[in-house]
């Protein structure tokens, strides 16, 4: 599943990031933004333990289930849209799960450098 019309970080038609569980600030299964997107859902992130845990130290609990809000609660190895400035703070922190450039919106280079996406990148050979 691509999208057409949107592009990644590396010029390309963005990929789709998920759909199980659908994530997307859309909830379309693709790290698409727009203006009422103010946390910048753009880095598809494989989620790993050590990140989940970080977020909810940050006050973004991503692991308890909503589902008033359609949100099953994520576990390590799930496939999620990220906030780009979230992303960027794990970095920091040497905690940032890897990435699939292909389904990052290249949005999220107004915040993170590509370089530093991909040292951290799944889809890269």
């Amino acid at each position: 599943m691509t999208d057409t019309q949107t592009r990644n970080v590396l010029g390309e038609p963005l990929a789709g990031c998920c759909d199980a569980p659908v994530t997307g600030f859309y909830r379309d299964g693709f790290c698409r933004t727009g203006q009422a997107d103010i946390g910048r859902h753009v880095v598809c992130a494989v989620v790993t333990d050590d990140f989940l845990e970080f977020s909810a130290r940050r006050g973004n609990d991503l692991s308890t289930p909503h589902p008033e809000f359609e949100f099953p609660g994520l576990k390590a190895g799930d496939r999620w849209c990220l906030c780009a400035a979230r992303w960027a703070e794990a970095q920091e922190a040497g905690v940032a799960p890897r990435v699939a450039l292909t389904a990052t919106h290249e949005a999220a280079l107004e915040i993170i450098d590509l370089a530093d996406l991909k040292a951290h990148a799944i889809d890269l050979s």
